[in-house]
């Protein structure tokens, strides 16, 4: 049950994240970025030495492997940073919300392709309805939905990668940021030199959180993923976009064309057939368990 509730908080926070990074709107979203950066560093950096994790951190910074591994998935986290960023910025929450509804089916295509995991009947029509919505949207827009892209994309393959490398959240949060700490620093430092860092105390303040809201709700999804299956996962990890959905519409007013409306539908349906067949799998997995635990049992001879 705690997992399920650090789960919960976890997509919950990730889903009021419009509203944080509108209060930023007025700074350019690579500054935004690099004190995102810079500030997660830092509070990453004082919980290894509060939980005393150095030792491993430093193992991990001599390891060549880790180390590749981690630049990759910092280049990823990156990129899906800054995209909903600048979407925010943007106003293009809509597209923020429709990139985070479309992750887990991208997730679902790079585990079939990459790591060859058996997909069902229902997620394989999960992938075919999410593509006619993005070739809806293609043809209704008149272009790429390429925030929705990048964000879906990026965040489908950091999962790959740390699926292939798994690293314990906090010291992977702390080497991810690392690798970019240089050049965030440099933009920060850049824009104190040229005087066009003139922000008020207040957005100064949102800044220093922002490294705040970035590392609780890793470190509570990261609890919450050893102690809830499968299915529960798949349930709760739509409450993000659609909360972005929601505040994108009736908080920040974003308007909403009628073609985007059935995009919105044709996801959701492949949102319902994606979770039907986590549920599926789930139950055939259990059901195999069971079977192979009844075979374990020894049968008592006849008297």
């Amino acid at each position: 049950m705690r997992g399920m509730w650090y789960a919960l908080a976890a997509y919950v926070i990730w889903g009021c994240f419009p509203l944080f990074f509108h209060l930023l709107a007025g700074i350019d979203a690579l500054e935004v970025l690099s004190y995102r950066v810079v500030f997660a560093f830092l509070l990453a950096f004082v919980l290894l030495v509060m939980m005393k994790q150095l030792g491993g951190f430093g193992r991990l910074l001599r390891n060549r492997t880790a180390l590749l591994w981690s630049l990759l998935a910092s280049v990823l986290i990156s990129i899906n940073w800054y995209a909903f960023i600048w979407a925010v910025s943007q106003q293009r929450v809509l597209e923020s919300s429709l990139g985070y509804f479309i992750t887990p089916l991208v997730s679902l295509l790079i585990g079939r392709l990459v790591l060859k995991e058996q997909i069902n009947s229902w997620q394989w029509s999960a992938g075919l309805v999410a593509a006619m919505a993005i070739l809806f949207e293609l043809i209704a827009m008149g272009g790429i939905p390429w925030v929705s892209l990048a964000l879906a994309f990026s965040f489908g393959s950091y999962g790959l990668v740390r699926k292939l490398q798994p690293i314990e959240s906090l010291l992977g949060l702390g080497l991810e940021t690392l690798w970019v700490l240089p050049i965030a620093s440099l933009v920060i430092g850049n824009s104190l030199i040229d005087g066009s860092d003139g922000h008020s105390l207040g957005q100064y303040s949102l800044l220093l959180a922002s490294g705040l809201i970035t590392a609780v709700p890793l470190l509570l999804f990261a609890s919450s993923v050893r102690r809830i299956n499968l299915v529960v996962a798949g349930f709760i990890m739509y409450i993000n976009p659609m909360m972005q959905f929601v505040i994108a519409v009736w908080v920040l007013n974003e308007a909403v064309p009628m073609q985007r409306y059935v995009t919105f539908c044709l996801v959701w349906v492949a949102m319902a057939l994606f979770i039907i067949g986590l549920m599926t799998k789930a139950k055939q997995l259990k059901r195999q368990k069971m079977i192979q635990l009844a075979e374990s049992i020894p049968i008592a001879p006849s008297v």
